[in-house]
């Protein structure tokens, strides 16, 4: 028996073999496609339940198989996995097209969607009917037959280019090491570091020395400690050339394709650009106001910035004679102005964030705001044995989620953190079926002498992702294709952003900050210092993140047929946002996974547009108290458990009375005198 077509509550992963995957796909492809035509060979008149909820909960065995595989493939992958990836991702493209390009299926939904005026609908009846009828008008629909066509040869190709991305840079990150043998190379590091590096080594199958690799736990603490200069430069050399060296791992031609490819898509589908296409459904709607966004921002940040960088330049050339300042220079000495501006580093914090209290701390945040109770349990299959599971439960004993924790990097495993889900929320005859959510962190790992301790960078990762979380968890919709995180894209990073919020207050740090051999609570002091330093270098932060929003909206708000070298191509995009001189060995596109591998096309400028959210929700917060429970059963009731049923901007001003303000934002970061 293939476990992957038998009904699962949680997924069976300890049964699932590698050969499953492939036959458990096509069977799921093929009873999905006789669900559809049931709906089409339907004699009765279109109506809303016999079309739209029909094909709403079609493919519920393919989605559970889709996310238990492509989960796989992004935490714990392997050869085969990749292999079955690139032969399954345009198969499945194809049967996602053969249901959008249905005339038949089109037929019906537009009958309902034409009578929708007469019809009894709820709000998210309503939601979920235009969803449906644009997913089939914005997909091909009333193309003529040729270009349908050639819409499904551009899918097929485009999923398959977007896999190869993302292996291409898992194999650079995985390709790459840096094996020191001499002390003095490793000068610098923390203790915990030069450790963790020698474990490395000794995980290799080296008796002796330190492995240094481009996974972040390694490679954030190298490039901000190691004062060799030397080795820093060749670290970030590597790393930021990623897929960018001319052999079978490099992606420039991967980029221009799918740039080419993507905006070709849309200008089949009567759109001007990609990001015409993609903003259509975001709250920011144009382009041009995405760029007008980014541009305010960074007008208010470039002063900060610039101010910041001298600063930095200048304790540089005065601490070691530097005279001009390169990327491999910067948090190397940040780190150290930091320390003497507010006597802070991450080692004298780390010992106070020891990694299961910080996970008690969330969970405990989580109980405060949401009365939510998370009970770890041993009889929920992982796909790997450092997954830890919980069940989470409300102040009434109500079962709310299942939560997957996986928290440490794997040579599977891509880089970076997310939040991702096995199974959806909705409610089927009456039942609310609950979700089963899974945050992937890469945090550094323990080693002989000490717990896995945590930066406070790595802190606030983990609160973000748990905010995705939380989105997903205390989902409470009836339809899972607007349960949890499906909402607008730049509305789906204000749950994880207002999360981090907490990690720099004293009444939540006071929960969870105790030194992991004294068990001291962390000092009143330190905590004064992380508040102060919060803001340290927030312009030069702030134009790091706006370059990237402005290099995506360069890659897909205009025409990209005529581009002929990546490289030259971005540094046009960056413009305007550069601090240090440019690296011509490197290339941010060529690794530039949200948004060509991702789903963050058109959207990467969320981050800040959510940040506008998020700091305007937190000052509500701030206002009543941070554990006022009114206003955090308003942020569940509004904006948690409604994911997409409804505009986000109004459920925001639900929530909070008003739209967001900016300046709460730019008062928050610092950057209001610059205004």
């Amino acid at each position: 028996m293939n476990p992957l077509l038998e009904q699962f509550d949680t997924a069976p992963f300890s049964k699932i073999k590698n050969e499953h995957f492939k036959p458990a796909f096509l069977q799921a492809m093929e009873d999905a496609r006789g669900e559809i035509n049931a709906i089409t060979d339907n004699s009765d008149a279109p109506t809303f339940e016999n079309v739209i909820e029909a094909l709403e909960f079609s493919g519920k065995q393919l989605d559970r198989i889709s996310s238990v595989f492509f989960n796989l493939n992004s935490a714990e992958t392997n050869e085969t996995i990749q292999q079955i990836a690139q032969e399954v991702s345009p198969l499945l493209s194809e049967f996602s097209n053969d249901i959008t390009l249905n005339e038949q299926l089109f037929k019906k939904v537009k009958a309902v969607y034409d009578q929708r005026q007469q019809l009894s609908l709820t709000t998210e009846q309503d939601t979920l009917l235009t969803k449906k009828y644009k997913g089939f008008s914005r997909n091909g629909a009333n193309l003529s037959e040729d270009k349908k066509k050639r819409l499904r040869e551009i899918d097929s190709e485009l999923s398959k280019l977007k896999l190869k991305f993302g292996e291409n840079i898992l194999a650079a990150t995985n390709g790459y090491e840096m094996y020191l043998t001499n002390a003095a190379d490793v000068e610098g590091l923390p203790s915990g570091e030069k450790e963790a590096a020698a474990q490395r080594a000794l995980a290799k199958g080296k008796t002796e020395g330190w492995l240094i690799t481009l996974d972040y736990p390694s490679y954030v603490p190298f490039i901000k400690y190691a004062k060799n200069r030397k080795l820093r430069k060749e670290l970030s050399l590597a790393f930021g050339s990623k897929a960018f060296h001319n052999d079978a791992l490099d992606n420039r031609q991967n980029v221009l394709d799918i740039a080419r490819l993507r905006f070709e898509r849309a200008q089949l589908l009567g759109y001007e650009t990609h990001a015409h296409f993609v903003l259509e459904e975001r709250m920011a709607e144009t382009p041009e106001k995405v760029r007008a966004f980014l541009n305010e921002l960074l007008e208010k940040a470039k002063p900060a910035a610039q101010r910041e960088f001298e600063q930095l330049s200048a304790f540089a050339n005065e601490l070691d004679n530097i005279e001009i300042l390169q990327k491999w220079d910067g948090s190397y000495y940040s780190e150290k102005l930091k320390q003497q501006l507010f006597q802070l580093d991450d080692e004298q914090l780390k010992p106070y964030f020891k990694l299961e209290n910080v996970i008690q701390g969330v969970f405990t945040v989580a109980k405060k705001l949401f009365g939510l109770r998370f009970e770890q349990v041993y009889d929920i299959d992982t796909y790997h044995e450092e997954v830890k599971t919980y069940r989470i439960y409300d102040e009434n004993d109500a079962f709310i989620a299942v939560f997957y924790a996986d928290f440490h990097p794997r040579p599977g495993k891509r880089g970076g953190a997310w939040m991702t889900s096995f199974k959806s929320q909705y409610v089927s005859d009456g039942t609310n079926v609950r979700p089963h959510i899974s945050n992937v962190c890469n945090f550094t790992p323990s080693t002989p002498s000490k717990p896995s301790l945590l930066t406070f960078n790595e802190v606030t990762t983990l609160f973000h992702e748990f905010g995705h979380g939380l989105h997903g968890m205390l989902a409470n919709t009836t339809y899972p294709s607007l349960s949890g995180t499906s909402v607008f894209w730049d509305f789906v990073e204000l749950p994880s952003q207002v999360m981090e919020n907490w990690c720099y207050e004293k009444e939540a740090l006071e929960l969870f900050a105790k030194h992991f051999e004294t068990g001291e609570t962390i000092p009143m002091e330190l905590i004064e210092k992380i508040k102060a330093s919060a803001t340290f270098q927030e312009g030069m932060a702030t134009l790091r993140q706006l370059s990237f929003g402005l290099l995506d909206m360069a890659w897909h708000g205009t025409d990209p047929s005529r581009i002929a070298d990546v490289k030259s191509y971005e540094q046009d995009a960056f413009t305007g946002t550069n601090l240090y001189p440019d690296t011509p060995e490197t290339c941010m596109s060529t690794a530039f996974a949200h948004i060509f591998q991702g789903g963050y096309s058109s959207g990467y400028y969320s981050y800040k547009w959510a940040e506008v959210l998020d700091a305007d929700a937190f000052a509500f917060f701030k206002e009543h108290g941070i554990f006022n429970k009114a206003i955090a059963s308003k942020f569940k009731e509004h904006v948690l458990s409604k994911g997409g049923t409804e505009n986000p901007m109004v459920l925001y001003k639900r929530f909070r009375g008003a739209e967001p303000d900016v300046s709460a934002l730019l008062e928050r970061a610092g950057l209001l005198e610059t205004s």
